[in-house]
């Protein structure tokens, strides 16, 4: 079956690499990958304040998609976006209603991919140290990614020390982050306190944007040492997995 890799803006800009080690894991369960090379934003930026951009960058993504077996998204919010959101932006099109109908069942996150649908089961890696992982919003709340990255990582033979909060929101939130500087910062300054408090040298997420975030406060703030991993990273084995 062929997968539909859709890489994210962010991915494809600043950590291309976790896009590689996203294709080798869905090769490794036995799908073709094919990535379009036309594909551009998903529209979410826009969705809050340009909504005719964003349906257009909606309609774009449909139309270079809808003809794969299955659409992988290694991002919640992006992946929420299109499964959540694209229905709203199609609402007064029934053609467009009907084609996003058939796509919708079919766009899934990374792990919930190599879960629900490719059954994967991750080989023990070279992991060291003590890891907590982070639930970003998105991905959690829109999509019920959960379970699915602590059962790969369990299977993959790293265990998961919980911080506190794990659920709770980094402070990125695309453009809240810029409107609402002050607040933001108080809420990824208690995201880094309790990865700090966890006692884990590593904190790993599903989501690039609250990977930025949460890696940059910890830079500005004078942690050199905690490293901050996408869970394709981990899984595929292509992270500097050797504690500092």
């Amino acid at each position: 079956m062929r997968v539909g890799l859709f890489v994210t803006c962010l991915i494809d800009m600043m950590r291309p690499e976790i896009g590689f080690s996203v294709i080798k894991l869905i090769e490794r369960a036995g799908f073709e990958v094919i990535v379009p090379p036309l594909q551009t934003c998903c529209g979410q930026p826009a969705y809050s304040g340009d909504r005719p951009l964003a349906r257009d960058l909606a309609e774009k993504t449909l139309r270079e998609f809808e003809q794969f077996d299955y659409v992988v998204v290694p991002s919640g919010s992006c992946g929420g976006m299109i499964r959540a959101h694209y229905g709203d932006l199609f609402r007064d099109d029934p053609q467009l209603m009907n084609r996003f109908a058939r796509l919708q069942p079919r766009v899934f996150e990374l792990t919930d991919f190599l879960v629900t649908i490719a059954k994967a089961r991750m080989e023990p890696g070279a992991f060291e140290g003590m890891m907590t992982y982070h639930d970003s919003c998105s991905g959690l709340r829109e999509l019920g990614v959960k379970t699915q990255p602590r059962e790969l990582l369990a299977q993959a033979g790293v265990p998961v020390t919980e911080m506190t909060g794990c659920e709770h929101c980094c402070g990125f939130g695309g453009t809240f982050a810029v409107k609402y500087g002050d607040i933001s910062t108080a809420i990824v300054d208690e995201k880094c306190a309790n990865i700090r408090a966890s006692g884990a040298d590593t904190v790993v997420l599903g989501d690039l944007g609250c990977m930025l975030n949460i890696e940059g406060r910890l830079r500005r703030t004078g942690d050199t040492t905690t490293r901050v991993l996408h869970i394709a990273q981990v899984l595929a084995g292509d992270a500097s997995c050797t504690a500092s």
